[in-house]
């Protein structure tokens, strides 16, 4: 199953703060909107967001139909397929993408370790 591109979404207290940070170690900013409280920043191949009061812990991204400069790709696995084929094997999921619908949608995750990972199809 092909997931997409990677991210590590960060839960931060403070977005300027963060923001700041990560600059000083060569991540730029290349989306989000600072006034919803979420940038997303790049350092070459290596993404991460910041999120501030969206979620209450750090988790794994994964974004179907993206390459990993958000750019979208002719092929790919639909996250309702994903989800599928995540079930078939016995996974539990905390948040489902309706089965009944096409285009973007999110599935959530656990790992054992209560680690959340987001599937977010935005295609």
């Amino acid at each position: 199953m092909d997931l997409g591109a990677f991210s590590v979404s960060l839960a931060v207290k403070n977005l300027e703060a963060s923001r700041a940070f990560y600059q000083k170690l060569g991540f730029e900013v290349v989306g989000g909107d600072a006034t919803q409280n979420w940038l997303i920043l790049r350092n070459g191949d290596h993404t991460i967001g910041l999120f501030q009061g969206m979620f209450d812990r750090n988790m794994l991204t994964f974004n179907p139909g993206w390459d990993k400069t958000a750019a979208p790709v002719d092929t790919f696995t639909d996250v309702r397929e994903i989800q599928r084929q995540l079930k078939a094997t016995g996974v539990k999921l905390m948040s489902e993408a309706d089965e009944a619908s096409s285009g973007p949608a999110s599935l959530v995750l656990v790992d054992p370790d209560g680690n959340p990972i987001l599937v977010d199809q935005h295609v």
